[in-house]
């Protein structure tokens, strides 16, 4: 089936550049930037359930700007005064960067992982054991992070802060789709959540990550779109090749973002 509509479960990209622009100028399709799922902050009063006082720990790991984000906005709601002498722990510059936003940034105080990977990031804590590390979390963390921390033997308290929730869509909104590209499970399962009886068809679905691949097969739907490949990089490289394919389009070169 020729493709001429395609759903990115993603924000609309910030940049003009983005290479999903470049794939709907090059075969002419149209592609809608639309979340299936959405992030929203715990309440200072859902936060105070799990019995954990900010105040009782020196340092705090970081894994996303979303949690960054929701700890400060806990912090400022419960009117807890963060120490000067509080350390940050971040799993990339990117978040190690963001944290200027509501902090001075010095060197002694914020670590960063140059690799993007938890894992990377132990080395710096174990340097600092002695420290007590606020992990923030959101609803859907697995538990294996924080096992990694406490098998260095470093005091580690999970803290949820944020939640995912699904992003319904509304009975104005048209669902005319003829691909859905998805980046994790949980946008699969707000997918079945919207439509309790979806059938597929002849509807293409793509899936970025083994985790959310696993997902759309063992919701009983096939998967047509699987990135990262050897081929295929990027989701949007895998998109490409499968445009070329279907909609008979000379293949140029595969978008690389």
């Amino acid at each position: 089936m020729k493709i001429k509509k395609i759903l990115v479960s993603q924000p609309k990209p910030a940049s003009d550049k983005s290479p999903y622009f470049e794939l709907a100028q090059k075969y002419g399709v149209e592609i809608v930037f639309r979340p299936f799922i959405k992030v929203e902050g715990l309440s200072a009063k859902e936060f105070r359930q799990q019995k954990v006082n900010i105040s009782d720990f020196t340092a705090v790991i970081f894994t996303a700007k979303t949690a960054v984000d929701n700890f400060f906005r806990l912090c400022e709601e419960m009117r807890i005064t963060i120490p000067a002498t509080m350390k940050y722990f971040c799993t990339s510059e990117t978040v190690a960067n963001y944290l200027q936003k509501y902090i001075v940034y010095r060197k002694r105080k914020i670590f960063a992982s140059q690799t993007g990977k938890l894992a990377d990031l132990v080395p710096s804590m174990v340097k600092h054991k002695s420290e007590k590390f606020l992990f923030a979390v959101s609803d859907v963390n697995n538990g294996n992070e924080t096992s990694l921390l406490s098998d260095n033997k470093l005091d580690i308290t999970p803290a949820v802060m944020y939640r995912t929730v699904s992003n319904d869509f509304t009975p104005e909104e048209a669902f005319d789709y003829d691909m859905l590209v998805f980046f994790s499970p949980q946008g699969i399962e707000s997918l079945l959540k919207n439509f309790p009886d979806f059938q597929q068809g002849e509807l293409a679905i793509a899936a970025l990550g083994a985790a959310t691949a696993k997902t759309v097969t063992d919701a009983g739907l096939r998967l047509d779109i699987e990135a990262p490949s050897p081929k295929a990089p990027s989701m949007t490289a895998a998109i490409d090749l499968y445009l070329a394919e279907n909609n008979g389009a000379p293949q140029g070169a595969a978008a690389t973002a």
